[in-house]
């Protein structure tokens, strides 16, 4: 068909298609079938799946069945491709954590009367064989300078703690006099019952003790802190216990050459025939660190003299460390 008569065609009501051979004349009704057929037929696919036939937000008709989306068409993408798999936790060192350091207080001898002194060692479920334990070692280097000892044997030990009293197993005596075993036995009792899980100590053959059954074997003052050898600084609280005349307790500072540095006073919670406790804070100004002594003691009533005095040989920092 010429150009000029396919014109002449479109005049009378028929479309020309382009067809695979020419032109072809066809009529409307003909490409409107045509057109529905193409929109009502099969669903473009791809390599995703078939394409929805509506918006994915688009919203079912009342009362119709609600139409699930088709699933993509093929195996789900592999998680290896999509999602990067999780490294093993990197090997963590486990440093041993050292014990808690506790301090104990033993309780030695000195002419004839209990002194204290203080240990620091790492902490232990058994406390009370650690304390024995220190208490039969005896005392320092510096401490026996002073004139401490120990009247325990070693190897003595609680066999058990029941309702606040502890029970030692066999503690060898020989031949000793009664005193001295008293002595003993008063520093084994002093030093326990510093835990709160221990009131009485029972020896074997007796009937349990605690302190008060050992009044007399404490001197007038007795200074618990601080210890020999310790090393101190400015300014410095001395603790302790004292039955003096008006509950007065005093304190002086001693260099290295022996000079007075410092001095003070305080009263104890009781005093003139009781015991009570005392806390001092005392402090001084050294350049340098140096040898020097803590001594607590108490003024005579009668001319003013020191009596009663406790010397405790430490360490003094220098002013400001």
């Amino acid at each position: 068909m010429s150009r000029r008569g396919a014109v002449r065609a479109s005049q009378r009501g028929a479309v020309s298609l382009r067809w695979r051979g020419g032109w072809r004349a066809v009529g409307v009704p003909v490409l409107v079938a045509a057109l529905l057929l193409g929109a009502c037929g099969t669903p473009r696919s791809g390599v995703l799946g078939a394409a929805p036939t509506a918006p994915p937000h688009s919203t079912p008709p009342a009362g119709g069945p609600t139409s699930a989306p088709t699933p993509p068409s093929g195996p789900p993408p592999s998680p290896v491709a999509t999602r990067t798999a999780p490294r093993p936790p990197a090997p963590t060192a486990t440093a041993t954590r050292r014990p808690d350091p506790v301090t104990i207080e033993l309780w030695y001898v000195r002419n004839g009367l209990l002194v204290p002194t203080r240990r620091t060692r790492p902490a232990t479920l058994t406390t009370s064989r650690l304390a024995l334990t220190e208490l039969a070692a005896g005392p320092t280097p510096a401490e026996a300078a002073t004139g401490m000892v120990t009247l325990l044997p070693a190897g003595v030990e609680v066999t058990r703690i029941t309702d606040g009293v502890a029970t030692l197993g066999p503690v060898p005596s020989g031949n000793d006099p009664a005193e001295r075993r008293r002595l003993r036995e008063a520093q084994v009792v002093w030093t326990l019952t510093q835990f709160p899980t221990v009131r009485q100590v029972r020896f074997p053959g007796g009937a349990p003790v605690g302190r008060a059954d050992y009044p007399d074997l404490l001197a007038p003052i007795v200074v618990t802190a601080p210890s020999v050898g310790e090393r101190v600084t400015a300014p410095l609280t001395v603790t302790g216990t004292a039955d003096v005349f008006e509950a007065t307790v005093s304190i002086r500072v001693l260099d290295a050459a022996g000079r007075e540095v410092a001095t003070g006073f305080g009263t104890a919670s009781c005093g003139s025939g009781c015991r009570g406790a005392y806390r001092l804070v005392v402090g001084w100004r050294t350049a340098r660190e140096q040898h020097g002594t803590i001594e607590v003691y108490e003024v005579s009533p009668r001319d003013g003299a020191r009596i009663n005095t406790v010397a405790v040989p430490v360490i003094l920092a220098p002013t400001g460390s």
